[in-house]
């Protein structure tokens, strides 16, 4: 029988719910966007709608298990391996999404007038279908026999039924192991650093091209290199928002296995966790902030689609329309 759902378990899913309405709209707008605008289908924001993509699957489908891991039901092992493991898909997912989009503006600095013939549509298209499939793969890792089974079955008691029931938790079906040294330090850690190298890199070539192109009094390639350099700070300012909000909770992994015996408080993790959700709920903010073709593109869809959508449908407002033609 499940238990009564406690005051702070009801914050926590307040909490949770709040994150997932910012979330879900904020980037089903980025989506639509990008599919409306045409000056938004270039390779870059291709990997931004794969990015959108798992953090709409981050609102709509990790927040609402999460809650349920959250609750604690008791079910069978794998069926609890299954809730847990989408949140390890999507995050991996968003890390190859970001290096990709690095790859991409130094590509786009390093070789600008090769770019279009090097990163083909086609070509982008694969790198987000190949994303996604070591995505899946990582996360799914788990259910591929990398999990805590054995050693629960060595600690319980065998019930007599072929199914192993537990209390449904993170932390009891994934191996720390597994969040650790495969997780963290193979596909968490290194792509984040190859990215704070590439944007590093990219700056200095952006700088260069732009001190070369002033002392030549050529304005045309100062204005590329000048639009590229604002591009670049921003999906930057992604990064590092996603290396903050994830950072924090890959910590407290290692803490829980490189210590058994230390014991981290309870608002810490949940803390980590709101920022590994909240996350999702980022990168449309600094899109709109920051990027002037996603600011244009939202208030087009907002006018076109909802702020001027009841005055169209206003009585007169026909007539008004037909007479000012």
């Amino acid at each position: 029988m499940a238990h009564p759902i406690s005051a702070f378990q009801a914050a926590y899913i307040s909490i949770e719910v709040l994150i997932a309405l910012v979330s879900v709209p904020g980037n089903i707008l980025v989506i639509w966007a990008v599919k409306m605008n045409q000056a938004l289908r270039d390779a870059t924001f291709c990997f931004i709608v794969s990015l959108a993509v798992a953090d709409v699957a981050v609102g709509a489908l990790v927040i609402p298990l999460a809650i349920i891991i959250n609750i604690g039901p008791q079910t069978e092992f794998y069926s609890c391996l299954m809730v847990a493991c989408p949140v390890l898909i999507l995050t991996e997912s968003s890390i190859l999404a970001l290096l990709a989009i690095a790859v991409d503006r130094y590509l786009r600095v390093k070789i600008p007038v090769r770019y279009k013939s090097v990163v083909t549509p086609r070509r982008a298209a694969v790198a987000i279908a190949c994303c996604w499939i070591v995505s899946f793969l990582v996360g799914l890792t788990p259910m591929f026999g990398w999990n805590n089974l054995s050693k629960m079955r060595r600690t319980q008691e065998p019930n007599g039924s072929q199914e192993f029931i537990i209390t449904c938790q993170f932390e009891t079906v994934i191996s720390m192991e597994y969040m650790v040294y495969f997780n963290f330090f193979v596909w968490v850690l290194p792509p984040l650093l190859l990215m704070l190298l590439i944007y590093l890199e990219v700056f200095n070539l952006i700088r260069k091209q732009l001190n070369k192109k002033v002392s030549s009094s050529s304005n045309d390639p100062q204005k590329y290199y000048g639009k590229e350099l604002k591009i670049a700070k921003s999906l930057a300012l992604v990064l590092f928002l996603f290396a903050l909000s994830w950072l924090p909770l890959h910590v407290l992994n290692c803490i829980t296995l490189f210590c058994p015996s230390c014991q981290t408080p309870h608002i810490l993790t949940y803390i980590a966790i709101f920022l590994t959700h909240g996350n999702s709920a980022m990168n449309p903010i600094v899109y709109a902030f920051r990027i002037k073709k996603f600011r244009t593109a939202f208030l087009q869809i907002w006018n076109q689609y909802f702020c001027c959508k009841s005055a169209k449908n206003a009585p007169g407002s026909t007539t008004e329309a037909e007479q000012g033609n």
